[in-house]
């Protein structure tokens, strides 16, 4: 029987070309060749990239070095972008490339960002690259770290979308653009335009109220200022909501921004302000405050008798009457300015108890707190919690003494004040820690040293252009008196003049800046109700400023006294041991017959 064709056999031909290709390619010397070939061309690839990367770092680029030592030509990392289409297809990388490849991704989303400041009288700010390795700042403990870590409730961003501080630059200068956009940004991150700030006193405040100021004014926010154009919100009474202008007629539906002097009140403030509002306030070392104060508010009954600090705490309970007004200046001004009763015995039993329910109260109602002796690393801090820029933060010293009428304190002055301070020393031990693990949670060793070089050259270049002195000056050399300072006590409160060679738009940038507060409050409430300003203009015209004064003093006396008659008939009313001590622990705020808590 015969077998079946076999069919399936291949039908090769020889002679074809596809025959020909494929025994040659497989042939080894073939292969040898090809691959000898690829590996001159990667390495002649890599070479190239080195070497254009070393003499981009030989030959300076100043600008970028002052601002990024990692920033690029646009040359490079097109000439990088065209090799990287050639390296993929031989699966060759370089890692220099790579790294040029992350910082182009980072700087791309931020080239679009900002405006510049004018370069008319800025100076060359070729700065070195070692200004990355300065210390935050000397004698200082450079952001120690802790083991566990406090978060903000907020979203963090490395950077802002906002305008920058002047916007109106026609042709802004390529190092400004790169200094403020030397942290990248977040796509996740909005900026915050409903804020809270408990303005405390002597705490450096009064700058940080400047910042506030320009940021809401320059995007048309709304701030909650005063009733009847006051500069303070019916400070020291507690915060209710009717103080705040427009509230009780509703001529305003949304507040952004409330910054002005109270005593904090949270469910009254909640009243005004919107749900998702940001809260923050600032701390000082009580020690350092205490001499500051004793200075600025030197006339107040409690140390109006008195011929030194020393003095004043050697017989502090003969001179001290918390009935009087304003004497709570002189005592635990920081527990009274966030709400608590300042009236605690530095050795009473419920000291402990007492501040351990401040401090509950504080972290549950702000968001962030500051420190005013950290007061660049505060305002990155804040930057990153707020998601603004650097130029939203960046300040000079307002309502600051000059160091003529600053006196040192010895150490035997300082643990006095401790202990007369104990519930304020005790509260601002915890936040002053609970700074640094935020700090070290939210940003990093690195980066805020990096930040807090940036903030310094941004506000040196500003006092540069801005400020004919360079700096603060005494009131009597002020040029402009609608910029002098209000000067009270024997403090002698400092001020600036402006370069008189400034072009109009410069001009309002810098003016803005230096604004003390009173004017400044005074222009935004003309502002914001243009009638109300004028029917007060009216009413007072003709009556002097001294008059002024004494009808608010008059107010505000009345107020007190019957604040304090109030506090004595509940303290009499609680004459026992027990009641005594629930009423010191319940941390009222300012008395009220119809609220038994301070907190909603």
């Amino acid at each position: 029987m015969l077998s079946p064709p076999r069919r399936w056999i291949r039908d090769q031909s020889p002679g074809s070309v596809t025959s020909c290709v494929r025994r040659g390619l497989c042939s080894r010397r073939h292969s040898l060749w090809i691959l000898l070939i690829l590996l001159v061309v990667c390495i002649a690839i890599q070479t190239f990239v080195a070497r254009q990367a070393r003499n981009d770092k030989l030959t300076g680029l100043p600008q970028l070095r002052s601002v990024n030592k990692q920033h690029l030509f646009p040359t490079v990392l097109n000439v990088w972008e065209s090799i990287q289409s050639l390296t993929a297809k031989t699966d060759v990388k370089s890692p220099q490339a790579d790294r040029t490849a992350d910082v182009h991704k980072q700087n791309e989303g931020n080239r679009k960002q900002l405006d510049y400041i004018q370069s008319k009288h800025v100076g060359n700010l070729a700065i070195d690259s070692q200004t990355e390795a300065r210390k935050v700042s000397a004698g200082k403990p450079l952001l120690p770290k802790h083991g566990a870590s406090l978060g903000l409730q907020v979203p963090l961003a490395l950077n802002s979308t906002r305008k920058s501080f002047i916007s109106d630059t026609p042709n802004p200068p390529s190092l400004l653009k790169a200094h403020i956009n030397s942290v990248p940004t977040k796509e996740t991150c909005h900026p915050k335009s409903h804020i809270v700030f408990l303005k405390t006193h002597k705490t450096a405040s009064s700058t940080i109220l400047n910042i506030l100021y320009r940021y809401g004014e320059s995007r048309n926010l709304t701030f909650a200022l005063p009733l009847n154009k006051h500069s303070q919100l019916f400070y020291p009474f507690s915060f209710a909501s009717h103080f705040v202008e427009g509230v009780s007629s509703r001529s305003l539906r949304e507040f952004h921004i409330m910054c002005n002097h109270m005593r904090f009140r949270k469910y009254e403030v909640a009243k005004v302000m919107p749900r998702d509002t940001f809260y923050f306030s600032i701390l000082r070392n009580p020690v350092a405050m205490m001499e500051s104060i004793f200075i600025y508010y030197r006339s107040i009954p409690a140390f109006h008798k008195t011929h030194s600090l020393d003095n004043f705490l050697d017989n502090s309970w003969k001179n001290y009457n918390s009935s009087v007004i304003n004497n709570h200046y002189a005592h635990n001004i920081l527990a009274f300015d966030f709400g608590f009763d300042n009236n605690v015995a530095p050795g009473a039993d419920d000291l402990e108890e007492r501040t351990s329910m401040a401090i509950a109260a504080i972290e549950r109602d702000f968001h962030l707190i500051l420190i005013s002796e950290y007061f660049d690393e505060s305002m990155i801090l804040l930057k990153h919690a707020l998601c603004w820029s650097l130029e939203d933060i960046v300040s000079f010293k307002l309502n600051s003494r000059s160091e003529k009428s600053r006196h040192p304190l010895l150490p035997e002055t300082a643990e006095k004040i401790k202990r007369w301070n104990a519930l304020d020393w005790r509260i601002y031990l915890h936040f002053n820690t609970s700074f640094w693990l935020k700090v070290d949670s939210l940003v990093g060793q690195e980066q805020m040293k990096r930040e807090v070089s940036q903030l310094r050259e941004l506000q040196t270049m500003l006092a540069n252009s801005c400020l004919k002195d360079g700096g603060a000056v005494d009131p009597s050399k002020i040029k402009d008196v609608g910029l002098k300072p209000f000067q009270y006590g024997a403090a002698v409160i400092q001020g600036y003049n402006l370069n008189p060679d400034l072009d109009t738009q410069t001009k309002i940038k810098c003016q803005r800046l230096i604004t003390p507060e009173l004017q400044y409050t005074d222009r935004l409430y003309t502002q914001q109700f243009p009638e109300l300003a004028a029917k007060h203009k009216q009413e007072t015209k003709g009556v002097s400023p001294r008059r002024q004064r004494s009808d608010r003093t008059g107010m505000t006396g009345r107020a007190w006294a019957r604040d304090a008659h109030y506090r004595q008939m509940m303290s009499r009313k609680f004459s026992n041991q027990k009641n005594q001590k629930a009423l010191t622990s319940a941390l009222l705020p300012h008395p009220d017959a119809n609220n038994n808590t301070r907190l909603s």
